[in-house]
C-alpha cells in the first residue's frame, strides 16, 4: 500500500516572481498604490512618488533599458513588485509593495532575494532607501545584511539610505 501523499497546494498559494511588462503596468499602479498608502499616512503626505506616478511615467519607467520591475504572482493576482535600477556596479532597489491584506507573510523578503537573479554580474553592491521612520522595512533590509549608510531629507521626508556589499555567495544568486 503506497504512502497517501498531501494534496497539492492551491495555485493562488504558489508564488511567481518575473519580470512586470507594460502589459501588467495598470495592475502594477494598483498594487504600489495600495502598498504605499500607510507609508503616506505615517508620514503625512499624500503625495509620495509612489502615490503620484502617472501611467504615462510607469510606462516610460518599464521601457527603460536600466530598470528592471519584478512582480509577485499568486496564479493571476499580482500581489507584489520591487524595482531595481541598474548603473555599472550598482544596482538601486525601490517601490518594494506588497498588497495590504498579504503583508507580512515574507512576500516582500521573496521579492528582495528574488532581485540577485536578475543583476548583472558586474553588479558588487546593492543599495536600498526607505523612509527613516518605516521600521519594519529598515528591519527587513537589515535581516537580508544591508547596513544603514546615511539619511537624506527630501521636502519633509527623510530617506534612509542601505546598503549591501555583494560577495561570492551573493553573486551566485543568494543575497541572505
Amino acid at each position: 500500500m503506497s504512502e497517501p501523499t498531501a494534496p497539492a497546494a492551491p495555485e493562488q498559494d504558489v508564488l511567481r516572481v518575473d519580470v512586470v511588462d507594460h502589459h501588467d503596468a495598470g495592475e502594477l499602479l494598483t498594487v504600489r498604490r495600495a502598498a504605499f498608502v500607510t507609508e503616506a499616512q505615517r508620514y503625512g503626505d499624500p503625495h509620495i512618488p509612489p502615490l503620484t506616478q502617472t501611467m504615462e511615467e510607469l510606462l516610460a519607467d518599464l521601457a527603460r533599458p536600466d530598470v528592471v520591475t519584478l512582480g509577485a504572482w499568486q496564479g493571476r493576482r499580482l500581489v507584489g513588485s520591487i524595482r531595481v535600477e541598474l548603473e555599472e556596479d550598482k544596482a538601486t532597489l525601490g517601490r518594494l509593495a506588497v498588497v495590504p491584506d498579504l503583508q507580512g507573510l515574507g512576500i516582500g523578503t521573496q521579492l528582495l532575494l528574488a532581485v540577485l537573479q536578475y543583476l548583472p554580474e558586474q553588479t558588487q553592491e546593492v543599495w536600498v532607501f526607505t523612509g527613516r521612520d518605516s521600521k519594519q522595512n529598515i528591519s527587513m533590509y537589515a535581516k537580508q545584511g544591508f547596513e544603514h549608510q546615511f539619511d537624506e531629507h527630501t521636502g519633509d521626508l527623510t530617506y534612509a539610505y542601505l546598503r549591501k556589499i555583494l560577495g561570492e555567495a551573493e553573486i551566485g544568486g543568494q543575497l541572505g
